[in-house]
C-alpha cells in the first residue's frame, strides 16, 4: 500500500467516525491557490535585451520596405540585417514582411495576367462572331450569284435553241423559193406557185 493509498484509507476511516470532516476538507481544498502560469510575452512587449518590438509598422517604415522591395524582391542576410537596423525592426520581422510581400506581388501579377487574357479572349469572341456573320452574308451573296449565273445560262441556251430551230426553216424556204421556177418550168407549170397559202393556177 502506497503513501497516497494510505492517506485515502485513513480519510475513509476518519470520515466514518467524524462525518463533518469531509465538508471541512472540501472547503479547505477549494480555498487552495493554484500556482499561476507564466504569461507568454506578446509581440510589442520588451524583449530580454530591452528592445521594444513594434507591433504595427509606421508609414515611413512601410515606404522604406516598399522601396527596398522595388529594388530587389529577395534580400541577402547582410542587406536584410542592415535594413532591419535602419528601420528599428527585428530581422525576422523584415524577413516575414518580404515573404508576404512576394506572395502578394505574385498574386497581383497573376490577377493582372488573368484580366489581360480574359480581355483578349472577349475581343477574340467578338471578332469570331463578326467573321461568322460576314461569312453568312457572303454565302448568301454567293448563292444569289449562282442563281443569276444559272438564269443567264438558261436564257442563253433557250436563245440558241430558238435560233437553231428558225435557221433551217428559213434556209429551206429560201431554197424552195429559188428552185420553184426551174422545177415548174420543167413540168410545164410556169404559172403555178408552190406555197401554203396559194392555190395552183394561172
Amino acid at each position: 500500500m502506497t503513501h497516497h493509498q494510505l492517506d485515502d484509507h485513513q480519510m475513509v476511516m476518519i470520515s466514518q467516525y467524524h462525518p463533518g470532516i469531509n465538508t471541512q476538507l472540501a472547503l479547505d481544498h477549494q480555498g487552495e491557490v493554484k500556482p499561476s502560469r507564466r504569461r507568454k510575452k506578446n509581440k510589442g512587449e520588451t524583449s530580454n535585451n530591452g528592445v521594444v518590438r513594434k507591433r504595427k509598422l509606421s508609414q515611413e517604415q512601410v515606404n522604406l520596405l516598399e522601396h527596398s522591395f522595388g529594388d530587389a524582391h529577395r534580400l541577402d542576410m547582410k542587406t536584410k540585417a542592415k535594413l532591419a537596423s535602419e528601420l528599428g525592426l527585428d530581422l525576422q520581422q523584415v524577413a516575414v514582411w518580404f515573404q508576404n510581400k512576394r506572395a502578394r506581388w505574385k498574386n497581383k501579377k497573376l490577377e493582372d495576367e488573368y484580366s489581360k487574357l480574359k480581355s483578349q479572349h472577349e475581343i477574340t469572341i467578338i471578332e469570331k462572331c463578326r467573321l461568322e456573320t460576314q461569312i453568312l452574308k457572303m454565302k448568301e451573296q454567293l448563292s444569289e450569284a449562282k442563281k443569276e449565273i444559272q438564269r443567264l445560262l438558261l436564257d442563253t441556251n433557250c436563245a440558241r435553241v430558238s435560233s437553231n430551230n428558225n435557221s433551217p426553216i428559213t434556209t429551206s424556204s429560201s431554197i424552195i423559193s429559188m428552185e420553184q421556177p426551174y422545177i415548174l418550168e420543167n413540168f410545164g407549170m410556169e404559172g403555178i406557185l408552190m406555197d401554203n397559202n396559194v392555190y395552183f393556177g394561172c
